[in-house]
């Protein structure tokens, strides 16, 4: 369940351009934090979801997937696990391709039903670091 699809998640890193980091906090000593200042580097355009702020790193923030007004193809979830489940029905319900839940975020059945909707998802795993190891550089 980790990463048991590398090539497909290979893929959708490599042509996709837009994640939304649910749960990005403000503060820069954060690990959501780090990782979406990683990805704007990366050249991913950033979608802030924290329904305690209005802008982060420079970028309107929203309240929840579904205000999110442009196509989301990566969700990428730093929240607690027991939180997850409605995370991917909006996630589902908007068309995202992919789930990544990231380190100590596990919901197996919330994986379960992304994937039974065909999305693809990686959990327990930093997407900068996996970003990072296969390889790429910048998004096309």
């Amino acid at each position: 369940m980790l990463l048991d699809d590398l090539p497909a998640i290979k893929k959708l890193l490599t042509t996709s351009r837009t994640i939304a980091v649910v749960g990005l906090s403000p503060k820069e000593a954060r690990p959501s934090n780090m990782v979406a200042r990683y990805l704007i580097e990366a050249g991913y355009t950033v979608i802030p979801v924290n329904p305690g702020q209005e802008e982060i790193l420079g970028l309107d923030c929203y309240p929840n997937l579904t205000a999110i007004p442009t196509p989301v193809e990566i969700v990428n979830i730093f929240r607690r696990s027991e939180e997850v489940e409605p995370i991917v029905a909006e996630a589902i319900t908007l068309g995202a391709r992919m789930i990544w839940m990231q380190e100590g975020v596990i919901h197996a059945e919330a994986a379960r039903t992304a994937k039974a909707a065909g999305l693809v998802v990686v959990m327990d795993r930093c997407i900068k670091t996996v970003h990072h190891c296969l390889g790429h550089e910048r998004a096309e």
